[in-house]
């Protein structure tokens, strides 16, 4: 295992012991992840009180990458909350995970936002 991977597997591990989602800062409940070649695409709709910027994306597997897809996909380090993100294929912004995902598995996922906050969620792996 690399540091990096031992790192990041801290990094979870201390943002989950951070304690529950505060209520104003919540994420809708019907995210999904959709299997593609080599991970699972985030899909579903982040919704916020008032306009943040997402800064990371963490679960068991590791970093999440957030994409802007406008034209082409390219990484980017945040990504801009306006009150409702929604993200998936018809979006111009992504979150990809990488890994081995089963149809029917629950992920959890630690979300930072710039004003500090965190947010968890859990994702059901779909076709």
């Amino acid at each position: 295992m690399t540091s990096r991977s031992l790192w990041s597997r801290a990094a979870l591990a201390a943002l989950l012991c951070l304690g529950p989602t505060p209520p104003a800062q919540g994420a809708a409940p019907t995210m999904t992840l959709r299997l593609t070649h080599g991970g699972a695409l985030l899909s579903g709709a982040l919704r916020v009180t008032r306009a943040d910027e997402l800064t990371g994306i963490w679960s068991s597997v590791g970093r999440a990458r957030m994409l802007r897809c406008t034209p082409r996909c390219e990484v980017v380090g945040t990504l801009p909350v306006p009150g409702v993100l929604n993200l998936g294929t018809g979006s111009s912004y992504r979150v990809v995970l990488g890994g081995n995902f089963k149809v029917g598995q629950k992920v959890s996922l630690v979300l930072r936002y710039r004003n500090t906050q965190i947010t968890n969620l859990m994702a059901t792996v779909a076709r």
